[in-house]
């Protein structure tokens, strides 16, 4: 009898053991394959370190397919379709206006410096604003530099992009390409190589990690170099709101400990590697990479201007001081290059 009382206690202190292990199992999904980075190493990254400081009490669980185009993430989390993933706010720009600061010419030499800096920013001035409310934000962070690359001809200075066929992805990629004279129209990143190898696209603005990550090492001829790139993408990465409030205050702790910054870090350091295996990539395929000349990148610069005062007024009609905000971000862009 003794010895059925001992063995009675060892199940029930190994079943509430095993309950406490893996008490919440969240799925999460990514719109890039699973090879990306962004997939592979930032969401991945992320969910080993939510399991391990929850002690193993909150696991993520990676669908095999996200259940929904790209653009209607933001959606899918808030109703539920999937409990923990990310937007660019390129592809949501009436909803997301605020985070296409980030996006701006002139940000960031790396996607490190850029995320941790807009991070920083983000949630000291633009998180008031609300437009992440319906989901719970985890953080936010940007790819690195983006670059000009094409299929058929290099673009030297501006007259070459007149008319040119650009796949973007919205947002302030979009905008830079009216004001440079290239025709653009937006298409989700996934498609860009049957749009470049079809013909239907002349080229695309990208960070270097998309030739990789895409193939387009097969299909991409010349590459156009700016100084930090000449716009940036901007990411929102978040839960669904009821599952969040469904976890215990320790772990939402624990959760926000490795994300907000945390996560911005963990993801420009990602991207910045896979940034650096796209041009090794490119130049083994033989593709001409040439920097843009001074000349080039103050024209850039000069026909770019009126996006950074369009997102100055836009968040004044949101109630932000945006001419403090921009002054603030390129500030912070300078302290976080020192190391700060």
């Amino acid at each position: 009898m003794k010895m059925k009382l001992i063995a009675a206690a060892a199940a029930a202190m190994f079943l509430h053991a095993g309950a406490g292990v893996a008490q919440t199992t969240l799925t999460m999904s990514s719109w890039v394959p699973p090879t990306h980075s962004l997939t592979r190493d930032v969401l991945g990254g992320w969910a080993r370190e939510v399991e391990r400081v929850t002690s193993g009490r909150v696991k993520l669980q990676m669908l095999p397919k996200h259940p929904i185009a790209p653009a209607g993430t933001f959606d899918a989390v808030r109703d539920g379709l999937v409990d923990v993933s990310y937007v660019t706010a390129s592809y949501t720009p009436a909803r997301h206006p605020l985070p296409l600061l980030a996006e701006l010419p002139g940000a960031g030499a790396t996607a490190e410096i850029n995320s941790v800096a807009y991070s920083r920013i983000h949630w000291k001035y633009l998180h008031q604003a609300g437009e992440y409310k319906g989901v719970k934000l985890l953080g936010v962070f940007t790819h690195g530099p983006g670059q000009m690359f094409m299929a058929k001809k290099p673009v030297s200075s501006v007259a070459d992009l007149a008319g040119v066929k650009i796949r973007s992805g919205g947002g302030i990629s979009e905008a830079s390409a009216k004001a440079l004279g290239a025709s653009p129209f937006v298409k989700p990143a996934p498609e860009s190589y049957e749009l470049l190898s079809s013909g239907v696209a002349d080229g695309t603005f990208f960070p270097s990690e998309s030739i990789k990550s895409f193939k387009l090492d097969k299909v991409v001829k010349y590459a156009t170099v700016f100084p930090g790139g000449f716009y940036s993408s901007s990411f929102g990465f978040f839960m669904n709101e009821d599952k969040w409030n469904k976890l215990s205050k320790q772990d939402q702790d624990a959760i926000m400990s490795v994300s907000g910054e945390a996560l911005a870090r963990l993801a420009g350091k990602s991207w910045d590697a896979a940034d650096k295996e796209g041009w090794e990539a490119l130049r083994a395929a033989g593709a001409v990479i040439q920097n843009a000349s001074p000349e080039f990148v103050a024209e850039v610069r000069k026909r770019t201007e009126p996006l950074v005062q369009d997102w100055i007024k836009a968040a004044k009609a949101k109630g932000i001081d945006g001419d403090k905000v921009v002054t603030e971000f390129r500030a912070e862009l300078r302290r976080v290059a020192d190391g700060k």
